[in-house]
């Protein structure tokens, strides 16, 4: 019975952790966005027609974009470029991405 509520408890403490950890850090999203900056802009508007623009998409659009070019779901386009770009994102650095560029208005 003590370790049902000891495990209770820890789960109950974890969750806005866990909460803040899946809406992101718009803040820590800007200093990641570096790299990207190279194809869709240091504002999130795209330097060339043929890539995005992020500043202001939906972020959960964002988030399911990032997911799929990192299990390599998502097809066409610069895809294959993508594949790399997304590879080592952590789920953390894919919420601070879609937190940072959904925050652009």
């Amino acid at each position: 019975m003590l370790k049902k509520r000891t495990i209770a408890l820890a789960l109950a403490l974890s969750l806005p952790m866990m909460a803040n950890a899946a809406k992101g850090d718009a803040a820590a999203g800007k200093a990641k966005a570096a790299v990207c900056a190279g194809c869709h802009g240091a504002d999130g508007i795209a330097i060339s027609p043929m890539y995005p623009n992020l500043k202001g998409q939906k972020k959960m659009y964002l988030k399911s974009s990032l997911k799929a070019f990192k299990n390599k779901s998502r097809t066409g386009g610069q895809a294959m470029m993508m594949y790399a770009m997304a590879a080592n994102l952590s789920d953390a650095d894919i919420a601070d991405l879609a937190a940072y560029y959904s925050s652009l208005k």
